[in-house]
């Protein structure tokens, strides 16, 4: 057997190729993510007479052209943890870091463990549309957060204390009572201006865009804010400016996270497991598709064990001769978005309170024996994954 190992980077690539005896068949060699240089090796790998191993790490994106062309040729490539890859080289005693060093412990790595290695197999399209759209909702709600918490920075010097009187909820922004009432008066020197009658006109006229019943009757109350209240860049057009381009900026990081979600949706109906999901106290439209995006294809999973491990919710037995470890942490190596959205789940379990739902009962078990808020949630967790697995893998026997 000869074995191919591959250290990834950015454009470019480390190549180093073994015999079965561990001696050095090929030099290692960089070889460029084009056609032209990956034509080649590909070429000299179908020269090759004994049967191949060909083993690279998961590194984001970046493994992705190799992999795909590799592929496109025929070729079973298998990828490794890089935590493993670590974990393997840490036994050396004299540590080096170098990519021709790295691909030659990859290659090694791939002889010692040939026996448990499986070839990569792209995942259904879905699972592989799903989990590209997470990372883009993800991406689309940090943007959001950071724009909201911006605005309400730039709120204080404008309009301080406005927030307490309409909540800033940017779920539906066309119809959120803040922002339209700092898209129509900016600051409290506007209101102060146009005096109590006008303002008070305008202002129940505008809240009638809104779905806050309570909104509309704040105006008597904000108007005495404006008065009590000091500004400091109230009249300032380049602090209007900008807290108006925060405004547009919370709509368009909402609007967009919502098609992204709703793209999700689309997808994760068309996915059997998904009703299982649904059907799942907690899970809504939102964390749904997250959820399954995450973890993928339920049928890679040996066991529900197996499922917590990935998501990181895991805590592994310690012992060492009569010391045996009876309080360990979760891991947290594994998916820190399928840990959060679970999370949310047992939140919105615990708001809720489900009397049948044996997952809520669980959570308050564990609390009545003493485990903290948080612990008991992840015990939640743990519960949930599993159920979720065993029911998922009933469509599927």
């Amino acid at each position: 057997m000869i074995a191919v190992g591959i250290d990834i980077s950015k454009n470019k690539s480390t190549v180093a190729i073994l015999n079965s005896d561990c001696s050095i068949r090929a030099k290692p060699f960089d070889m460029s993510h084009n056609q032209t240089e990956m034509n080649a090796f590909v070429k000299y790998l179908k020269n090759l007479s004994e049967p191949l191993i060909i083993l690279m790490e998961y590194t984001g994106h970046y493994h992705y052209p190799v992999l795909k062309k590799l592929q496109d040729e025929g070729f079973q490539v298998c990828l490794v943890n890089p935590y493993q890859m670590k974990k393997f080289g840490d036994v050396e005693i004299h540590k080096t870091k170098t990519d021709k060093k790295d691909a030659i412990r990859i290659a090694t790595f791939a002889l010692e463990k040939s026996y448990m290695l499986k070839p990569y197999s792209s995942l259904d399209q879905k699972y592989e549309d799903l989990k590209f759209l997470s990372r883009q909702y993800n991406q689309r709600i940090s943007y959001l957060t950071k724009a909201k918490v911006q605005l309400l920075n730039l709120l204080d010097e404008t309009m301080p204390g406005i927030t307490s009187l309409l909540k800033l909820s940017s779920r539906h922004p066309e119809r959120c009572a803040l922002l339209l009432f700092i898209k129509r008066y900016g600051s409290y020197d506007t209101i102060i201006k146009m005096g109590k009658r006008s303002f008070l006109s305008t202002y129940a006229t505008l809240m009638k865009k809104t779905k806050d019943r309570y909104a509309p009757k704040k105006g008597l109350s904000i108007f005495e804010l404006a008065h009590d209240s000091i500004t400091t860049r109230g009249d300032n057009i380049y602090t209007l400016s900008a807290q108006e381009q925060l405004v547009d900026l919370v709509s368009a990081s909402q609007n967009a996270a919502d098609e992204v979600i709703t793209q999700m949706q689309n997808i994760a109906e068309t996915i059997p497991e998904y009703k299982i999901l649904r059907a799942m106290y907690g899970v809504g439209d939102r964390l749904g598709p997250v959820i399954l995006a995450e973890i993928g294809d339920i049928r890679r999973f040996h066991s529900g064990k197996a499922l917590n491990s990935f998501a990181g919710n895991d805590a592994p037995p310690y012992q060492s001769g009569q010391f045996v470890s009876t309080n360990r942490h979760i891991s947290k190596r594994g998916s820190p978005i399928l840990r959060k959205a679970c999370y949310e789940v047992m939140q919105t379990l615990k708001a809720s309170k489900p009397q049948t739902d044996p997952i809520y009962l669980f959570m308050v078990k564990k609390e009545q024996e003493g485990k903290p808020f948080k612990v008991a949630k992840m015990a939640g967790v743990n519960k949930f994954l599993r159920i979720y697995y065993a029911r998922a893998m009933e469509l599927y026997q």
